[in-house]
């Protein structure tokens, strides 16, 4: 019998397994090295001129978005194949652009960062090509897809393709609308076609001084019309957020913003075919609101906060308000009433009396559709006096843009209550999710004013002749008023006539909507078999 072998030298040797300088375990020790080489990004001073920026890596992004330890990263050895300009030189591993899928709170997202170490972010073929991966098995999973944006638009040195590029995105953002949610975090430039991405997109977030949107910049506004503007006063954080309404949501930092983004998906289903995430309800469905019967005046010309409603409404008070700035006479918030998600709108008596106009329409329209591709039932709070008179509305559409709330209520097939607190008149009453345009449930407070117009606008139409003819025409005017209120404009007219369910103790308001909600959860609509509507544009 031969010697009987010891130590581990001998035992790989008679294995075949002697380590050697081309073997496997020098090659995974060599692609540990490579991982990590990726993983720390071109240069220590690209990373420090990056944070000299005030702006985060790519990799520290996505570390925030992410449940810890959850990031499973898709292609991050892929190299551009450009020629010329000097690209045949730099093929950076991941070609600027890192992508994969992880966790938030346990549930899985997909994600692509922009790393504007490498070609400042700029999109090429390679480069675009991943994004399109990630956004496919993002549409084939069924989950949730957040870009975090920070790029310089096209690759210039590989012309054409890059276009193309954008053009592969776009039209997965669009084949993915109402089928996932689809998030864009602004965290640097965005310019040219670039920012169509995240317009096609349900929320956009955005963070001051150092994202920026436009399409063309600065200096081609200067060159083109003589304008002189900064990146920031042109397309920053608060111009969208507050005057164009591209943006939803604007934060001071990265670390903020996108514990918002967080936050927000803890509200969203993971696609159109789930419900939302359902939590533990340890707020009392029965918890009276008598605040309600103080904080909303009688007096509907007197004004009150409409978010001091809501707060007394929903869950711990806790509501996400989505484009808080912009069209601000319109609220339109994400929130739980018994551990359920539901969308909130509401006029805000506070901005512009609560009336509709053009950009609180469009505003509404689009979260009415969101919800309704989501799965999120709708409570419509009014105090609306009407839409907004005015040569400036008419000739910029009113009409048109009033239309697509209309449409977006009329096509939205999720459970809708409406809540009528005061005022509620004319067209505006009738666009507010009323019970003939759909509403499954229609609930008054004894306060609530439903009309034509109100009773002032009213008398002065039917009784003109009578109070032109009196020998005191403000007294006939008073009287006339009084009238008209008493026969049409009390607080049981609408219910007498099938059109309001109930007027409810406003002190009960969240018991009777959580008890609503409950009943409508199994709801069940179908449209009428089409490719799609035309809604009004």
């Amino acid at each position: 019998m031969g010697a009987r072998s010891t130590g581990t030298e001998d035992l790989a040797t008679r294995n075949g397994t002697a380590p050697d300088a081309d073997g496997a375990r020098a090659r995974t020790a060599e692609l540990h090295e490579l991982r990590e080489q990726v993983r720390r990004g071109p240069s220590e001073q690209a990373t420090e001129a990056q944070h000299a920026k005030g702006k985060l890596t790519a990799r520290e992004r996505i570390d925030l978005l992410l449940d810890e330890g959850s990031f499973h990263e898709v292609e991050p050895l892929r190299r551009h194949r450009a020629q010329g300009f000097g690209l045949e030189g730099k093929k950076p591993h991941t070609d600027g652009v890192i992508v994969g899928w992880g966790t938030v709170h346990g549930r899985t997202v997909f994600t692509y960062a922009h790393d504007f170490r490498i070609f400042g972010g700029a999109l090429g073929e390679a480069h675009a090509q991943k994004i399109h991966k990630i956004m496919d098995m993002a549409i084939a999973a069924g989950a949730p897809l957040v870009s975090l944006n920070d790029g310089a638009g096209a690759r210039i040195q590989e012309g054409v393709t890059a276009l193309a590029g954008y053009g592969g995105i776009f039209q997965r953002n669009t084949r993915a609308s109402g089928v996932i949610p689809q998030i864009s975090v602004m965290l640097g430039p965005c310019a040219g076609g670039a920012a169509y991405s995240p317009a096609l997109t349900d929320f956009v977030f955005m963070v001051r001084e150092t994202s920026q949107m436009f399409i063309t910049g600065p200096d081609v506004v200067q060159a083109v019309t003589g304008e002189k503007i900064t990146q920031n006063g042109l397309g920053g954080a608060d111009v969208h957020s507050a005057v164009s309404g591209v943006s939803h949501f604007a934060y001071d930092d990265e670390q903020s913003c996108i514990e918002e983004v967080r936050y927000l998906l803890s509200l969203l289903p993971q696609n159109n075919r789930e419900m939302p995430p359902v939590v533990a309800a340890d707020d009392p469905v029965e918890r009276r609101n008598d605040t309600l019967l103080d904080l909303v005046p009688a007096d509907g010309n007197r004004p009150y906060d409409m978010r001091k409603v809501i707060e007394e409404i929903v869950d711990h008070g806790e509501f996400l308000e989505v484009h808080e700035r912009w069209a601000t006479n319109v609220i339109c918030a994400l929130a739980r009433i018994d551990g359920h998600v539901v969308g909130l709108i509401a006029n805000q008596p506070q901005s512009l009396a609560g009336v509709l106009d053009i950009n609180a329409s469009e505003k509404a329209a689009r979260f009415v559709q969101m919800c309704d591709a989501f799965n999120i039932p709708l409570v419509t709070m009014l105090d609306v006096p009407g839409f907004l008179p005015g040569v400036d509305q008419e000739h910029d559409g009113i009409i048109r843009h009033g239309a697509k709330l209309l449409y977006a209520y009329c096509n939205a097939t999720v459970p809708r209550i409406q809540l009528i607190l005061r005022k509620a008149y004319g067209g505006a009453y009738i666009v507010m999710d009323s019970r003939s345009i759909g509403a499954d449930l229609s609930y008054a407070w004894p306060t609530n004013e439903i009309a034509v117009m109100g009773a002032e606008g009213a008398a002065n139409v039917i009784f003109r002749r009578d109070i032109n003819t009196a020998d005191n025409p403000d007294d006939m005017r008073a009287q006339k008023i009084k009238e008209y209120k008493n026969e049409l404009m009390h607080p049981y007219y609408a219910a007498e006539r099938g059109l309001v369910d109930d007027v409810i103790d406003p002190s009960e308001t969240r018991a009777v909507l959580a008890h609503a909600l409950a009943m409508l959860r199994t709801k069940h609509a179908d449209l009428p078999s089409r490719k799609h509507g035309n809604p009004p544009q």
